[in-house]
Parts: C-alpha cells; structure tokens; sequence
C-alpha cells in the first residue's frame, strides 16, 4: 500500500515538473528555434527583384559570403573583437582580484557599482562617451589645458573609437566569470605557496591563473563573440567608417535588401559562436559559467 502511495506520489511530481516546464519549451521553440530555422533555409533562397526573398535553392549566398571584400570586413572584426577582448581582460583581472580579497559587504558594493550603469540605455551611455571624446570634448580640453598636447587627438570616428566602446560596454561580462571563478579559490593554497617561499609572480602563474583559467576563457568567450555583432558601437563611435560582421549583416537587412546574403552572414557569425563555445567545452569549461554568472 506505502509503495502504491510513494508511486503516485512520484508520478505527480514528474507530471507537475513537466508541464512546468513545457511553456519554458514553447518559449524557445517559439522565440529561438523557429527563427533561426527560418533565417537558415532565407540563407538558401534568392533575392527578390525589389529586395526581400524570393523562393527556390541556391549556394550563391555562401559563395558571396567569402568573397574579398567581405573577408577583410571579417578579418578587421575579428582584429577589433580581439583587442576588446585583451583589453578587458588586463582591466577585469587585476580589478576581479582586488575585489575578491575584500570582505561580502565590500564586494557586493563593487559589484553593485559596476552592474548599475549597465541598467542605463547603451546608446545613451555611448553618446555621452562622444560627448566626453570628440575633438571638443572634455577630454580633449583637459589634455589641451595641462599641456600634455596642442592639438585635439582624434579618440572617435576611427577604430579606437569603436575599441573604446567595445571595451565600456563589454567588460561587465568579463568582470562575472572571473569573479565566480576567482569567488571559489582557496586562499589556504596561495597562503601556503607564500609559506613556502612563492613569488608573487609565480603564485599568479602557477596557481592563481591556472584554476581560473575557466573563468577567463568563458569571459573571453562572453566579450569576443557579442564584440563581432555590436554594429551601433562602430556606428556611434567609428562614425560608419569602420565596417564590422554586425553592420555587413544589419546593411545586407536595411540598405541592400539583400535578405539571403545578410542570412548567410548571421550563418557563418553564428557558427563561429558555436565552434567557440564547443572548444571551450571540451576544456573542460560548463555552460553555468557561460550562462549562469
């Protein structure tokens, strides 16, 4: 009789967990799935006579796709995601490390400071860079009245501009991974390294990098792959002078109407995503660190 009642039991909760999460799966069939299927099978069909798709199968796309010009585009992308990617990486570390030393109170004010400009509207925050950055901006002002130069530096409508806001934007989700690895580390095995006569240099190297090497790699990850899609940075602050995968995309939708080749685009962008987060998984990294910070 206990055993028929523990069966029910077990059943009611298995039938209550699943259809608790069924709407979870609509929603990502729905609002996920469904739209990226229906942006493959765009990349495969024609363009129409006044732009938009036009049915019937063809590789054309994927052969325009790597064309010249189009891998330069790809290749400055990727010079200005790696860039973004390094440089919020010397500033999240160093910072991250900082933070972690301090006491629960501490911390959650830190992170509390870096987490509430996030909740402004991006472009809002990018105009108020080109507010402080242009050529009679605050910035430039300042150097010009303490001497350190004569003439305004051009920090925006090039690629430093486009790095510059790359890095504002991006380094948040450098910060978390680093911190929920760097959160874990025993301080018992750097205060025995120290006792033994460990430099600083090599309990960085040896023992602090090594066990949050995950959190730098899922960071990376995290930094480098939005950083290759964020066409309002460079359209804000590059001034449309620097083309990256995101404007190609977003001209092929808007400009050209080109909707298949600008498919095709977002294909190859979203392969590139996976293939990352599939090495990152077989070093061994989890998807809570990508997902879960």
């Amino acid at each position: 009789m206990n055993e028929t009642i523990k069966q029910k039991k077990k059943k009611s909760k298995s039938g209550f967990k699943l259809f608790s999460i069924i709407p979870v799966y609509f929603w990502m069939v729905a609002f996920v799935v469904l739209p990226m299927l229906y942006v493959f099978c765009m990349s495969f069909m024609k363009k129409g006579v006044y732009g938009g798709v036009e049915l019937g199968f063809s590789l054309n796309n994927y052969t325009q796709v790597f064309q010249k010009e189009y891998l330069q585009i790809y290749g400055a992308s990727i010079g200005i995601a790696l860039a973004t990617t390094a440089i919020c990486l010397l500033i999240a570390y160093p910072f991250t490390m900082f933070v972690v030393q301090k006491t629960q109170i501490t911390r959650t004010i830190f992170i509390a400071m870096v987490v509430v400009p996030y909740l402004v509207n991006s472009l809002v925050r990018l105009y108020a860079w080109v507010t402080l950055l242009r050529k009679t901006g605050v910035v430039n002002q300042f150097l010009i009245k303490i001497g350190l130069i004569d003439q305004p530096i051009e920090f925006i409508y090039n690629n430093t501009g486009v790095v510059i806001g790359m890095v504002y934007l991006l380094l948040l989700f450098m910060i978390l991974p680093l911190y929920s690895s760097m959160e874990k580390l025993d301080p018992a095995l750097i205060e025995a390294a120290s006792d033994l006569g460990a430099k600083k240099s090599k309990i960085l190297t040896q023992i602090i990098f090594p066990l949050t090497a995950p959190g730098v790699f899922a960071g990376c990850i995290m930094v480098f792959i939005p950083a290759l899609g964020y066409f309002f940075v460079s359209d804000t602050l590059g001034g449309g002078t620097s083309l990256m995968m995101g404007n190609l995309i977003k001209n092929q939708f808007m400009v050209a109407r080109n909707w298949p080749l600008g498919a095709a685009i977002s294909i190859v962008l979203i392969a590139i995503t996976l293939l990352l987060v599939s090495i990152y998984e077989r070093r061994g990294g989890s998807m809570d660190d990508l997902g879960g910070v």
